[in-house]
C-alpha cells in the first residue's frame, strides 16, 4: 500500500477531480490541470440525474449495477464535501417520473416496467392522474407514468465548484487553462514520468491519471492500444426559467426530452444524443425537438424565458462502461468512459480510484468497470 506520493491529474471533470480531492485529504500531493475552466468538458454540462432506475436500459444490468452502487455512496459524498467546501450541491432526494405521451410509449413503459420487476427495481407504476397528483403540471394526455422515488439528482456545475474548492483546501493545487500535450513516459515504456504542457514545460510526478473524457485520444505520448475506444456523443441542453411557483419539483423523463428542476430556479431541458464528433454548434433542428418534447409532457414551459443553452460531448465507450484504474504502465492510471453517467459515478469512481492508486483493494462493485490491456 502507499501511504502517501505524488500525483498528476490531467483534466478537473469529476472523474478525476474526485479522486484528487480525496488523495488530497489523505495526504497526497496532487495538482490538476484543465486546458479550460474547471470541469467544462462534460461535467459542468450535465443535467445531474442520479437515475439508475429510470435509465435502466436492456442487457446494460453492469451499468445498473454501477449506478446503484455509487448512488448508495452520495449522502455521504455529499455530506463530507459540503462540509469541507462549505458550498451547497443542491442534491434533491423527491425521486423521477418517468412519463409517455402516447398509446405507443405507454406500451414500452409498460415493457419497461415489467424488466423492472424482473431486477426488483423499486419502481412503481402510476396512471396518469396518480402522476398528476405529483406533478400538476403535467400534460392531461400523459396516461402512464413510472415513479422511481430513489433516483435523485445534483447541480452538476455547483459539485464540481465544490470538489475544487475542498480539493485546494486539502493543499491541492488547481492549473486551469493549462493544457497537458503529452505523457512522459521512461525510454521503454515501462513507469510514468510526468507530463508535458502545451507550452513545453516539463512537470515530474510519478503517478499521472488520466481523466480527458472524450479528448482522451487526442492526447500523446500514450501507448499504443492502452486506450479504449472512447467518442464523443453530443448532447444539446436548453436551460429555462422554472417561474414561482416551479413548472415541476422531480426530474421528468418523456420520451423527447427530460426536463430537471433545480432549486435556483433553473429547469433543464436536455438532451440530444447525436454523433457529430466535437461540433459545438447548436441546431435548429435540436432545439427545436426539445422544446417539442419538453411542451409535449409539460405545456406550462411555452411561457418561460430561456436562461441558457448549451452543448455537450458525453465521452462514451463501446462497452458503455468506463475503465479505471491502473495501466501496464507504472504510475499510469486511466479514469475514461462514463458516458453519460459521469456524474453518477461520481462517488463509487473517486473512492475506487484513491483505493487503486493507493494499492487497496477497490469496491467490489468495481468489478463492472473494464480495465486497460
Amino acid at each position: 500500500m502507499t501511504t502517501t506520493g505524488r500525483i498528476i491529474v490531467i483534466g478537473s471533470g469529476v472523474a478525476g477531480l474526485g479522486c484528487a480531492w480525496r488523495l488530497a485529504r489523505a495526504g497526497w500531493e496532487v495538482e490538476v490541470f484543465e486546458r479550460g475552466h474547471l470541469g467544462e468538458g462534460a461535467s459542468t454540462r450535465a443535467a445531474g440525474m442520479l437515475a439508475p432506475a429510470a435509465e435502466a436500459h436492456f442487457e446494460e444490468e453492469a451499468q445498473l449495477a454501477l449506478g446503484q452502487a455509487s448512488l448508495a455512496l452520495y449522502p455521504d459524498f455529499v455530506r463530507e464535501l459540503e462540509e469541507e467546501s462549505g458550498l451547497d450541491v443542491d442534491y434533491r432526494t423527491r425521486g423521477t417520473l418517468v412519463v409517455g405521451i402516447d398509446r405507443d410509449d405507454d406500451e414500452a413503459l409498460a415493457h419497461l416496467h415489467r424488466f423492472h420487476q424482473r431486477l426488483e427495481l423499486p419502481v412503481e407504476r402510476l396512471s396518469g392522474d396518480q402522476a398528476r397528483k405529483l406533478e400538476p403540471g403535467l400534460s392531461p394526455t400523459i396516461n402512464l407514468a413510472l415513479f422511481c422515488p430513489y433516483d435523485h439528482q445534483v447541480h452538476p456545475r455547483r459539485l464540481v465548484a465544490a470538489l475544487g474548492r475542498a480539493l485546494q483546501a486539502h493543499g491541492g493545487k488547481l492549473h486551469e487553462h493549462t493544457a497537458v500535450d503529452a505523457l512522459r513516459l521512461s525510454e521503454d515504456h515501462s513507469r510514468v514520468l510526468g507530463v508535458t504542457l502545451a507550452d513545453g514545460t516539463h512537470v515530474d510526478a510519478p503517478n499521472v491519471l488520466v481523466a480527458t473524457g472524450a479528448w482522451s485520444r487526442k492526447l500523446k505520448g500514450m501507448p499504443p492500444g492502452l486506450l479504449p475506444h472512447v467518442r464523443p456523443v453530443r448532447g444539446q441542453v436548453i436551460v429555462v426559467g422554472s417561474g414561482d411557483p416551479p413548472l415541476c419539483q422531480h426530474v421528468i423523463r418523456a420520451p423527447d426530452a427530460y426536463l430537471v428542476p433545480r432549486a435556483d430556479g433553473e429547469l433543464v431541458i436536455g438532451a440530444t444524443s447525436e454523433e457529430r464528433g466535437f461540433d459545438a454548434r447548436l441546431t435548429a433542428g435540436g432545439v427545436f425537438e426539445l422544446l417539442r418534447g419538453a411542451w409535449e409532457t409539460l405545456p406550462g414551459i411555452y411561457d418561460a424565458p430561456i436562461l441558457d443553452q448549451w452543448v455537450g460531448f458525453r465521452p462514451v465507450s463501446l462497452s458503455n462502461l468506463p475503465t479505471l484504474g491502473p495501466t501496464p504502465v507504472q504510475g499510469l492510471h486511466l479514469s475514461v468512459g462514463h458516458g453519460r453517467n459521469g456524474i453518477l459515478l461520481a462517488p463509487l469512481t473517486a473512492l475506487g480510484l484513491e483505493a487503486l492508486i493507493r494499492g487497496e483493494d477497490p469496491p467490489d462493485a468495481l468489478r463492472h468497470t473494464r480495465r486497460a490491456r
